[in-house]
């Protein structure tokens, strides 16, 4: 049996304005080099028409990217990667924000971008898929939550 695997190099939201909301690199780069990456594909990506293919071969990678209302998905891949699987899982990502917060917003990620960080390490880790699994990642995350909710209590009937 054969796995399609998938080596995800990062993934940037980023709003129609071209504010970043949120970065995940999954291979080193120097924070310069960061900047200058970031600023170049949204550049790039927001001057493109809607009409346009959501892929762009850049350098010797490929990108993936997808607008969901107000944010931009966009993905880092090996050239030799496959572009749909990337755009499920961009999509698969979302799907995990919208059950989350009921029909992620902007706002939500901003707010909140510690569960969004949380739900994609969940998800993606070293930039493979590590659980597709919408039930578990869910699961982790309001474990995660609740084990929040019991420290601050914990903590409000120390100090009071």
């Amino acid at each position: 049996m054969s796995f399609i695997t998938l080596q995800m190099q990062f993934m940037l939201l980023f709003s129609r304005q071209g504010k970043l909301r949120l970065q995940k690199w999954f291979v080193s780069h120097p924070d310069k080099m960061k900047k200058k990456i970031t600023r170049e594909l949204v550049a790039t990506i927001l001057a493109r028409k809607p009409k346009m293919s959501s892929f762009i071969e850049w350098k010797d990678l490929k990108i993936v990217y997808k607008r969901y209302a107000s944010l931009y998905f966009c993905c880092c891949i090996e050239k030799e990667d496959n572009e749909l699987l990337t755009l499920e899982i961009v999509h698969r990502y979302v799907e995990l924000l919208d059950k989350y917060f009921g029909n992620v917003c902007e706002l939500d990620i901003i707010f909140n971008f510690e569960k969004a960080y949380f739900m994609l390490d969940e998800f993606i880790l070293g930039g493979e898929v590590q659980d597709s699994s919408k039930k578990s990642i869910l699961n982790a995350i309001a474990q995660m939550d609740l084990l929040q909710e019991v420290v601050v209590l914990i903590f409000c009937l120390h100090f009071t």
